[in-house]
């Protein structure tokens, strides 16, 4: 595939390298407001680099187009790229609210082309194996889970666009604790009731929250909670899924969230308590794999895993969570 980037920021240093790396796909260029740093890194990955994302994806040379700007105009380039032919993978979160995502997702449709949401968790390898368990009924019928995912906020945060409720979808809960709502929903099914609580308690000079915690129920039945934080001042993961009969967590994601590993359980009333912990060592593989299944996806001619419609359920639960805390009460999801 012939690939093009929009957005020359962390996102972009993270993504491209994936296409370049892959050997089967060539990046042709990075667009982006900031024509020196998309220069910058065009220089590295030997590309073309522009200023004008327009004519970037309507290229007959571009085949793929992943977006990698803020939220706030994620729909218009998303539909842009889909409208011209292009398959799009789309960072999360997907738009700033549901209505462009269902922007997103009809265009994609009607393009008949593949839709992808930014959901690397799925493939980091922990994650990846406590779903194949849980698919497996290692664990039984699941019952809660629960996930603390949070970061070392910065100074100046509040000079970046994550802090502009203009550019943004939304402060630090739905910023990362999007990835958990993804989580949740792949493990537990859809989540259909959600009851919110978001706060700014210390990055003070911005409006959109530094904290935020959540209480979820899927149809089936199993709850979840969620705290996501930018006073996390040691960065951390932790997912945690308990069934009828064991429980799986992982814990870390690598680099400055400390060692990936996977940790099971088996329940017993008599035994004494035991683990079996697997540690993956080395770099982020998400990135690669979440390429490499994109890339099939498009190839076979169907949804990936994490797709623009999985980031569309998100961003309604998302929502609704926000809904939720304004209302005082707990919301129903749609």
């Amino acid at each position: 595939m012939r690939v093009a980037i929009i957005g020359s920021g962390l996102q972009c240093r993270r993504r491209a390298p994936v296409v370049v790396e892959s050997q089967a796909d060539t990046l042709v260029a990075i667009a982006s407001l900031h024509r020196d740093h998309a220069e910058a890194i065009a220089s590295k990955m030997g590309c073309e680099a522009t200023d004008d994302w327009r004519s970037t994806v309507t290229r007959d040379d571009v085949d793929v187009v992943v977006v990698c700007t803020p939220p706030y105009v994620h729909a218009e380039i998303g539909v842009a790229a889909l409208e011209a032919g292009k398959h799009v993978l789309c960072e999360k979160p997907m738009t700033r609210s549901v209505a462009d995502a269902e922007r997103l997702v009809a265009a994609a449709d009607r393009a008949d082309r593949v839709l992808k949401c930014g959901f690397n968790h799925r493939h980091h390898p922990a994650v990846w194996e406590a779903r194949r368990l849980v698919e497996k009924g290692t664990i039984g019928k699941p019952l809660f889970a629960r996930c603390v995912y949070g970061i070392c906020g910065r100074p100046g945060y509040e000079d970046e666009w994550r802090a502009d409720p203009d550019r943004a979808a939304g402060g630090q809960f739905i910023e990362q604790g999007t990835h958990a709502i993804d989580l949740f929903r792949w493990f537990l099914g859809e989540l259909v009731d959600v009851a919110c609580m978001t706060g700014t308690q210390y990055f003070k000079d911005q409006p959109l929250e530094d904290n935020g915690m959540a209480m979820f129920r899927s149809a089936g039945g199993a709850m979840a909670s969620l705290h996501t934080s930018l006073t996390q001042w040691k960065n951390a993961f932790s997912f945690e899924i308990f069934g009828e009969d064991g429980y799986l967590g992982v814990e870390g994601l690598g680099a400055s969230y400390g060692t990936e590993r996977l940790i099971a359980g088996r329940r017993d009333f008599q035994a004494p308590f035991q683990d079996t912990i697997t540690e993956y060592r080395g770099g982020d593989i998400s990135w690669r794999e979440e390429w490499k299944e994109f890339m099939r996806a498009i190839v076979e001619r169907r949804e990936p895993i994490g797709s623009g419609r999985d980031g569309l359920a998100a961003m309604r639960v998302a929502r609704a969570a926000y809904g939720a805390e304004e209302s005082r009460t707990y919301a129903r999801v749609g």
